[in-house]
């Protein structure tokens, strides 16, 4: 079949933290994905007149004639995975990404290429888990013909096209005015522990760097609530340069913690820094020196005032930010106040975990009354 140039609008998608799902469960993610794509994205796709262009592997692409059946058919697939995963734990979720674009193709029977693409691609890695982002052209097409609420996420740049992409996100149904419940975020307290660099002279030093990593990564995941990459997962980013934005979004958390060791002597200074994986954004950023003989202990102390730390840290931002949501709710406000109460109590572990518990409340409350 020779290639041929066509208008299409063209359908993107990933799952959020493959990566991270396939190193927990390698053939139960396959196969679970293997049965989506078959039972709801094909059958989907071909309802609404589409063509599966390709799997991708970790995804699928697709075209479309029509972008009001492109986007039709990704709010349908998208509510239709949180029906099939509805009962399937955080951890183990298989949430779609999607992007949406309209442009000008090169096709061909098992493929298709060019700007129009490569944009679409790029809205996938814009959208939030179990999330659709479109380009403006095709908000253009689709804003008065569907019944949808489109939020306006202005330009971003992005890798690879050289003017910005102007974004919008489709959030809900004007019918029911309230947000579609396809939106499957990652965990608010999740986190992968980057390995640690070693900034001595000695490469032996290696072993110090990543026994601080190992430890905070076991630390951290006893905090209630909480959400851990693993250890053997995260060590796949070991000397990789990528921006934790793209990291979150490959495995599916809220946060990054970076850092560096360096050793001289009985002198020991860490530098470490937590990171919004969603934004970019540093929250916290400290630094540790210590001195000790015993090098065992020194690792103890760190890690253990580290955890200690991060622990109120995540505990505070998400505390903040559920607070900013629930402001126009006053049951929930009510609940929000309670927590802070708990939060600025001196410090235990049950305390911490009672206001967790009242934030997280403050967030179903606003929800119900939404």
């Amino acid at each position: 079949m020779p290639s041929t140039r066509r208008l299409a609008a063209i359908l993107a998608a990933d799952v959020a933290g493959y990566s991270r799902l396939m190193g927990a469960d390698e053939e139960g993610t396959h196969e679970r994905l293997k049965a989506h794509l078959g039972q709801l994205v094909g059958p989907k796709i071909k309802e609404h007149r589409g063509r599966t262009v390709k799997n991708t592997g970790d995804g699928f692409l697709s075209e479309f004639a029509s972008v009001v059946d492109a986007v039709r058919c990704a709010v349908e697939i998208q509510r239709g995975m949180v029906e099939r995963e509805r009962d399937v734990s955080d951890e183990r979720r298989i949430a779609f990404r999607i992007g949406i674009n309209l442009g000008d193709v090169i096709a061909e029977e098992h493929d298709i290429f060019g700007g129009g693409v490569n944009i679409a691609a790029r809205l996938e890695a814009l959208a939030e888990p179990g999330g659709i982002c479109i380009s403006s052209i095709v908000h253009d097409q689709v804003r008065d013909k569907l019944d949808f609420v489109f939020e306006d996420k202005g330009e971003q740049q992005v890798k690879n096209i050289l003017r910005p992409v102007r974004t919008f996100r489709v959030l809900a149904s004007r019918a029911r005015s309230s947000v579609c419940p396809m939106l499957i975020a990652a965990p608010r307290l999740s986190i992968v522990v980057l390995p640690f660099t070693n900034l001595s002279n000695d490469p032996v030093q290696d072993y110090f760097a990543d026994g601080i990593t190992d430890d905070l990564t076991i630390d951290l995941s006893r905090i209630s609530g909480s959400f851990v990459i693993s250890r053997n997962i995260a060590f796949t980013y070991k000397n990789k340069l990528m921006n934790v934005r793209e990291i979150g979004r490959e495995l599916g958390v809220r946060y990054v913690l970076e850092g560096s060791v360096r050793r001289m002597g009985e002198q020991v200074r860490v530098n470490v820094q937590l990171i919004n994986a969603e934004t970019g954004a540093h929250i916290w950023a400290e630094r540790f020196d210590t001195q000790r003989a015993n090098l065992a202990e020194a690792q103890d102390e760190i890690t253990g005032r580290l955890a200690r730390t991060l622990n109120l840290e995540l505990l505070e931002h998400v505390a903040c930010k559920i607070e900013r949501e629930a402001a126009t709710d006053p049951d929930a406000r009510d609940l929000v106040t309670q927590g802070w109460c708990c939060f600025h109590h001196p410090h235990s572990t049950e305390i911490r975990q009672k206001a967790l518990a009242l934030f997280e409340q403050a967030l179903l409350t606003r929800a119900s009354y939404k």
